[in-house]
Parts: structure tokens; C-alpha cells; sequence
């Protein structure tokens, strides 16, 4: 039962903004918007900007709620596509216009920039995605130095099953720096901002 709370929860959401309810938007800013201004900051490293970036991605999804499709994903990540994507956007464009205004550097200086700023957020967008069990066994082995064998303990799991989840866990993060985070989106999710 616990599995349709949250894609129940995301259609629900979606109809209520599709109504034009302003307290579906608040109460999907006051779930949502750390994680987006933590993504936003993460590309750009500027609060202003992951603040505008902010800003801009609920502004959008209050202009355009059938951009979602609960078939697609949950509305958690479909929030972070559209925040990465942003982000990704406005990093290339403020780099353009410094690389324009000084003169130093190279185009392709500004696309390796952007780059490994799109690969980190997707790998971002890869964790904060990823099932709850995923995450957990990652940040237990990597953040907090935990072996499979203590991880397993305090998940309270098998230790194959941490080993399983571990290794899923790294090969979903695998994909970060084999598939760009622009023009990946699912069907559905191609709109730009």
C-alpha cells in the first residue's frame, strides 16, 4: 500500500494545480524547493542564481502542470529533470556572456565547464531519484564510510542485500557521465522552460 502513496500523491497534485489551486503550489514549494534550490546551486554555485532558478521552475510548473506524466516518473523527479535542466540552461548562458565580456577563455573551455557542471547534476539527479533503500545503503557506505557488512546492520538487512543495493545504486550512478542531462529527457519531458 505504502507503494501508491507517493504516485497517488503526484496525480493528486497534478490535478489540484491543473485547477489552478494556489495552496497545491505552496505545498508542493514547501516539499520540493530545498531539493531544487540544492540542485540549481549545485550547477551554478550562486545562491542568487539557484534563488532565481528557483523561482523560475515553480513559476513553471504552475504555468504548465500537464507538463508532468505520472507514467513518466514521480513528480519528485520529474521537479528535478526540470530544475537540472534550468540550471543547466542558465549556466550556459551566463558562461556565454563572460566568455563574450572578457575575451578570455574558449568555447570549449565554456562547454567542459558546463559539462562537468551537467554531469554533477545528474549525478544529483541520479541519487535524489533513486529509491529511498538505493539511497540509504550509498550514503551509509560512501558519506559514512560504511562497509557492506555495516551497512547491511544498519539497514537491518541481509548482507547480500546490501551488496545488491549497493552495486545497483553505483551502476544507476554510472550513468552520469555516459548520458548528457540535456536532451535525455523521457518522453513527455522534452518542454523547455
Amino acid at each position: 500500500m505504502a507503494k501508491d502513496t507517493a504516485p497517488r500523491w503526484d496525480r493528486k497534485m497534478q490535478q489540484r494545480l491543473s485547477r489552478g489551486e494556489a495552496a497545491a503550489l505552496g505545498e508542493l514549494y514547501d516539499r520540493f524547493a530545498s531539493l531544487v534550490h540544492m540542485l540549481a546551486h549545485r550547477v551554478l554555485d550562486d545562491d542568487q542564481a539557484a534563488d532565481q532558478v528557483t523561482r523560475e521552475v515553480f513559476g513553471y510548473i504552475w504555468e504548465h502542470p500537464d507538463a508532468y506524466d505520472p507514467k513518466q516518473g514521480s513528480m519528485r523527479s520529474w521537479v528535478a529533470r526540470v530544475t537540472n535542466s534550468q540550471a543547466v540552461s542558465r549556466l550556459r548562458q551566463t558562461e556565454a556572456a563572460a566568455l563574450a565580456d572578457s575575451g578570455e577563455g574558449t568555447t570549449e573551455e565554456l562547454e567542459q565547464k558546463v559539462r562537468r557542471a551537467a554531469v554533477a547534476a545528474r549525478a544529483d539527479y541520479i541519487v535524489t531519484s533513486m529509491p529511498a533503500p538505493l539511497r540509504a545503503a550509498l550514503e551509509l557506505a560512501y558519506f559514512q564510510r560504511r562497509d557492506y557488512r555495516q551497512t547491511a546492520a544498519d539497514l537491518g538487512v541481509t548482507e547480500d542485500e546490501a551488496r545488491r543495493r549497493l552495486r545497483l545504486g553505483l551502476q544507476l550512478l554510472s550513468t552520469a557521465n555516459t548520458r548528457p542531462l540535456e536532451g535525455s529527457s523521457p518522453p513527455g519531458y522534452g518542454r523547455s522552460l
